[in-house]
C-alpha cells in the first residue's frame, strides 16, 4: 500500500548566551575603551584527561596544512583505516580500530548524521571551511551531556561548527578562491554578523569543481613486473556545492543555542575499478542534501540539560548511461529523517570535592526511504535509544583530580515497516564502564563497552546487493596512559610534550564486511562471523615556542598503529587467521607545522603497511602498503584595514602512484593555490 509522508520537518526555537569584554588601559590613567563584544567559541574536548582515547585536530592545524575535506584530518588519525576511492572526488569511509565504518558515527555539533540506506557517510562531501575542530572519540564522547545515539556508536568523530568572534567592528567577511591540478576550482564564502550582543550569525558556501583526470600507470600483473602502460583516469568529474547558515544565541552564563541549515548538491562520475583490458565509463551519482537542526543546552548548579532537534531530508540517484544489454539504468532513492534528542544531568560537588552525577537520555528516530526499484521500495524505521548513566569522581588527594568511575546502560528498539509488513523489532541493552585515575602528571584509563548494530536498508532489503544479515555485535576493551610534561624552558624558548599509548582488543560476532562490486555504488554485504582485533595506538607531541619576537611556534606530532584484525569464525576456513580487508597491520604518520613572521610551513607524512582486498589473503588480492607525503606553504599579507593570504600546496610530493582501494589508483603529485581576502 502507498504510504503518505511519514516525516514532518520539526520546527525548533532555542536559545544561548553572550559574553561581553571592556578594556582599559591603565598605564599611565584610566582610558575607557569602547565596548567590544566577544563571543566565545566552542570548547574543544579533553584529550589529556579524557577516560576515552580522543584526538583533536584545531582549526588553525588543519589551515596549516592545508585540509580541505574531512577526510584529509581523518587519515593523519592513528588507529583510523581510511578507504578511499581515488582522487578529490572518490567516496571517503572510514573504519576505526578495524570495527568497519558503521560503528563510527559522524557528528556536526554533536548532532549525527545518518544514511539509513547504506550506513555509511561519505567524508569526502564535507568541507572544512567553518569548522572550529575536528574531533575522533574511541567508545564514546567524554561529555556529561551525550545523546543516546554518541552512546550507541563504537567511534565518534564530531565536526564542530566556528562561532564568530568580533573585535570592533559587527561583521567578518573572507573570500577564497583555489585552483589546482587536474581542472580543481574552489570558490569559498564566509560571512559573520552581530545581531545583537548575545546573537550573531554566520553563513558559509563553498563550491568544488574538479575534472579529476590524472594519469597513472596500469599493471598488468599483481607483483607490478611485467608489461603495463600509461593511462589517464577518465569518468572522475565531481561538482559540489554546499550551503550553511548558523545562528548562535545565549541567554545568559547558563544557557546557549545553536541553530543549523545545511544545504548539499553534488555531481560524481564513477570511473570503475582500473583493469586489464577494462574501460568504464558511464556512471555517476547526483546527490541533494538538506537538513535543519538545533542544540539548546543549560548547564544549571545541580541540574544540565540538552535538546537536539533534526530533520533531514536526501535524494540518490545512481545513473548508467550504458548499461550492459539494457541501455540506461537510473536507481533514485529518497530518504527522510526526524529526530529528537533528550538529555537530563543531575549532579552534586564540584572540582575539589567528591563528585556524583546521573544522566538520562532518549533519542526517537523516525527514517522512511523511497525508491524506484521493483522490490522493497517503500521501508519506514522506528528507533527509539535511552541510556542511563552515573559517574563519581573521588578525590584521593586534594591537588589531584582522583579517581573517576563511569557507568551506562543502553537500551535498543528499532523495527520496520516494509511493504506494509511490520518486522521483528531489534532489541538489546549494551553496558559501559570506565575508570581513569589522574596521577601528578600520568593519566590511566580504562573501558569496556558493548555495541549493538542493526543492519541498514540495503544490507536487508536490496537484493542487488546485501544478503539476509545478522546484527553485528561487538565488544570493546582500552587500556591506556597518557604523560603530560611541565613546561621546558630553554634559553629563549619554552617546550612542552605529552605522549599517549593505548592497547585496545575488540571482538565483533556477525561481523558484517563491504566489499566494492563492479563499482563503488554497488556493494556487497557478508556476515564474517567472528572477528578478533588486537591493537595498540601510539602518539607523541611536541610544541616549542619562542620569547622573543618575532615568535615563532613549531608543533611537532607523531603516531603509529597496529592492528591484527583477524577472521575467527572457522577454524577449518581457508580464511581463518586472515586479516580481514583493507586492514593495515601497521600504519602511522608525522606532521609538522611551523609559524614564523615569515612564512607558515606544514609538513605531512602519512604510511599505510600493505593490505588485502579479500577475505583470503593471498598474492592476487594483496595490496602494497605507500608512503604519501604533503608540504603546504602560506603566508599573511595587511593590506590597510585588511589582509590577504596566499597559499601554496604541494600533495604526494615524491610521486608515489599507489592504491587505498584495489585497482582505484590515487592522484600522483599535484598542486593546489589559493587565496584568501579577510576584510
Amino acid at each position: 500500500m502507498k504510504k503518505q509522508k511519514y516525516l514532518i520537518p520539526l520546527i525548533i526555537l532555542l536559545c544561548g548566551t553572550g559574553n561581553y569584554l571592556s578594556a582599559q588601559d591603565t598605564t599611565r590613567r584610566a582610558v575607557t575603551l569602547p565596548a567590544v563584544s566577544i563571543i566565545q567559541t566552542n570548547t574543544r574536548p579533553e584529550t589529556i584527561k579524557a577516560q576515552t582515547p580522543t584526538q583533536v585536530t584545531p582549526a588553525e592545524k588543519m589551515e596549516q596544512l592545508g585540509d580541505a575535506q574531512l577526510s584529509d584530518v581523518l587519515r593523519r588519525m592513528v588507529g583510523v583505516t581510511l578507504k578511499d576511492y581515488g582522487g578529490i572526488g572518490g567516496i571517503k569511509t572510514v573504519s576505526a580500530r578495524g570495527l568497519g565504518s558503521q560503528f563510527s558515527t559522524l557528528t556536526i555539533d554533536g548532532v549525527a548524521v545518518t544514511d539509513c540506506q547504506n550506513g555509511q557517510v561519505d567524508l569526502g562531501r564535507y568541507m572544512l571551511g567553518n569548522s572550529s575542530y575536528i574531533s575522533l572519540s574511541n567508545g564514546q564522547v567524554d561529555n556529561s551531556l551525550n545523546s543516546a545515539r554518541a552512546y550507541s556508536a563504537g567511534s565518534i568523530i564530531n565536526m564542530e561548527t566556528h562561532e564568530p568572534e568580533f573585535g570592533t567592528r559587527p561583521f567578518n567577511l573572507r573570500l577564497g578562491l583555489e585552483g589546482g591540478s587536474f581542472g580543481l576550482i574552489s570558490p569559498t564564502l564566509s560571512y559573520e554578523q552581530q545581531l545583537g550582543r548575545l546573537l550573531s550569525l554566520s553563513l558559509w558556501g563553498n563550491y568544488l569543481s574538479s575534472e579529476g583526470n590524472y594519469p597513472f600507470t596500469l599493471y598488468y600483473t599483481p607483483g607490478r613486473t611485467d608489461s603495463c602502460s600509461h593511462e589517464t583516469r577518465k569518468n572522475t568529474q565531481i561538482r559540489i556545492g554546499t550551503a550553511d547558515a548558523n545562528i548562535f544565541y545565549r541567554f545568559n552564563s547558563s544557557d546557549r543555542l545553536h541553530i543549523k541549515a545545511h544545504y548539499m548538491k553534488g555531481f560524481h562520475a564513477l570511473p570503475g575499478p582500473a583493469t586489464y583490458y577494462t574501460v568504464k565509463g558511464s556512471e555517476h551519482t547526483e546527490e541533494q542534501l538538506f537538513f535543519s537542526q538545533a542544540r539548546f543546552r543549560h548547564k544549571g548548579r545541580k541540574l544540565d540539560f540538552q535538546l537536539l532537534a533534526k530533520y533531514q531530508q536526501s535524494e540518490d540517484a545512481y545513473i548508467d548511461t550504458a548499461a550492459y544489454g539494457i541501455g540506461t539504468v537510473r536507481n533514485d532513492y529518497q530518504q527522510q529523517e526526524a529526530y529528537l534528542s533528550q538529555t537530563f544531568r543531575y549532579h552534586t560537588g564540584d572540582a575539589y570535592r567528591d563528585y556524583f552525577s546521573l544522566s538520562f537520555s532518549a533519542d526517537e528516530a523516525a527514517n522512511h526511504l523511497l525508491s524506484n526499484l521493483s522490490n522493497h521500495n517503500d521501508v519506514l524505521r522506528f528507533s527509539a535509544l535511552g541510556v542511563l548513566s552515573a559517574e563519581y569522581i573521588a578525590h584521593l588527594v586534594p591537588s589531584l583530580d582522583g579517581l573517576r568511575a563511569t557507568a551506562n546502560v543502553l537500551g535498543t528498539w528499532i523495527q520496520d515497516y516494509e511493504q506494509g509488513i511490520t518486522s521483528v523489532p531489534y532489541s538489546r541493552l549494551s553496558p559501559y564502564v570506565g575508570l581513569n585515575w589522574n596521577l601528578k602528571r600520568f593519566t590511566f584509563r580504562y573501558f569496556f563497552k558493548e555495541n549493538y548494530r542493526v543492519p541498514n536498508f540495503n544490507e536487508l532489503y536490496y537484493y542487488t546487493v546485501g544478503h539476509s544479515l545478522r546484527p553485528e555485535k561487538a565488544l570493546q576493551h582500552n587500556v591506556g596512559v597518557t604523560y603530560r610534561s611541565a613546561p621546558i624552558p630553554l634559553k629563549e624558548a619554552v617546550a612542552a610534550y605529552t605522549s599517549t599509548a593505548d592497547v585496545y582488543y575488540n571482538r565483533v560476532a556477525d561481523k558484517i564486511v563491504a566489499i566494492p562490486m563492479q563499482n563503488m555504488y554497488l556493494w556487497s554485504m557478508i556476515n564474517m562471523g567472528k572477528v578478533e582485533i588486537l591493537g595498540f595506538d601510539l602518539t607523541a607531541n611536541a610544541t616549542l615556542q619562542t620569547h622573543s619576537a618575532p615568535h615563532t611556534r613549531l608543533d611537532l606530532s607523531l603516531g603509529y598503529s597496529y592492528q591484527y584484525a583477524v577472521d575467527r569464525t572457522d577454524s577449518t576456513s581457508k580464511t581463518y587467521g586472515h586479516q580481514i580487508p583493507y586492514t593495515p597491520r601497521h600504519s602511522g604518520n608525522a606532521t609538522l607545522t611551523a609559524s614564523t613572521p615569515w612564512v607558515d610551513v606544514g609538513l605531512s607524512l602519512m604510511l599505510v603497511g600493505e593490505r588485502f582486498a579479500k577475505q583470503q589473503n593471498t598474492p592476487a588480492s594483496r595490496v602494497p602498503g605507500y608512503i604519501d607525503q604533503g608540504v603546504t606553504l602560506s603566508r599573511s599579507f595587511d593590506i590597510g584595514s585588511t589582509q590577504l593570504r596566499a597559499k601554496i600546496q604541494v600533495l604526494n610530493l615524491f610521486n608515489v602512484q599507489y592504491e587505498v582501494v584495489k585497482s582505484y589508483p590515487m592522484m600522483g603529485r599535484n598542486y593546489r593555490f589559493g587565496l584568501t581576502w579577510i576584510i
